[in-house]
C-alpha cells in the first residue's frame, strides 16, 4: 500500500514504516459517512482506527498542516507515522486495517481491483453529492441551479446562463 505525499506531509517511506494506527477523517454531516463510521467501530481491527469528524477542531488541532477543506470533499486517512491516504487509497487502507477485510484490501490494491475500488469510491461520492444537494435545497427532483451559471431542469436538460456582470471588467465568454 503506498501513501500519497502532500505538501503538508512529505513522503516518510511508507513502504518500510509500519502502520500501528490510522485516523479516519469522515464527514459527520453525511448519513452514509456516519453509517460507515458506525460499521467500522463494530469491526474487529488489526490496526486501531480513530474516527474523527473531518474539518472539526479536533482534526485541525491534530493535523494542522492538512488542507481540511479537502478532507470534507474526499475521505482522508492519516497513518500514525504521517502517511496520508486519500480517495481510493484511503478506502483500501481502511479495509486493510480490518481483520475480515484485509484479503479484500489486498485484492483492491491490484490494478484490476483498484478499478473496482475506484468505482465504489465514485459511487459513494455521487451519493454524497446528492445528499448534500438535498440538505442544502439544491436538489429535490426539480431544477438544479449551480453558482457557476449551469442549471439542470428535468424538462429541458442542462443549460448555461452566464452569471451577471456588475462592471465592465468581465471577460467575454
Amino acid at each position: 500500500m503506498t501513501a500519497m505525499a502532500t505538501a503538508a506531509t512529505p513522503d516518510r517511506d511508507a513502504a518500510r514504516v509500519p502502520v500501528r494506527g490510522l485516523t479516519v477523517l469522515y464527514d459527520a454531516q453525511c448519513s452514509l459517512c456516519g453509517f460507515l463510521r458506525d460499521w467500522l467501530v463494530r469491526q474487529r481491527q488489526l490496526v486501531p482506527l480513530d474516527l474523527v469528524p473531518a474539518g472539526s477542531e479536533a482534526a485541525m488541532r491534530r493535523f494542522p498542516g492538512l488542507d481540511h477543506a479537502v478532507t470534507l470533499d474526499e475521505i482522508t486517512v492519516i497513518g500514525d507515522s504521517g502517511q496520508v491516504y486519500r480517495g481510493t487509497a484511503a478506502w483500501i487502507v481502511t479495509l486493510w486495517a480490518l481483520a475480515e477485510y484485509r484479503p479484500t484490501a489486498h485484492r483492491f490494491s491490484t490494478p484490476a481491483g483498484a478499478r473496482l475500488a475506484r468505482g465504489a469510491v465514485l459511487a459513494a461520492a455521487k451519493w454524497r453529492e446528492g445528499q448534500w444537494a438535498r440538505r442544502h435545497g439544491a436538489w429535490g427532483g426539480g431544477a438544479y441551479y449551480g453558482a457557476n451559471g449551469w442549471q439542470y431542469s428535468p424538462a429541458t436538460g442542462w443549460t448555461y446562463n452566464a452569471p451577471a456582470c456588475d462592471s465592465d471588467t468581465c471577460a467575454p465568454r
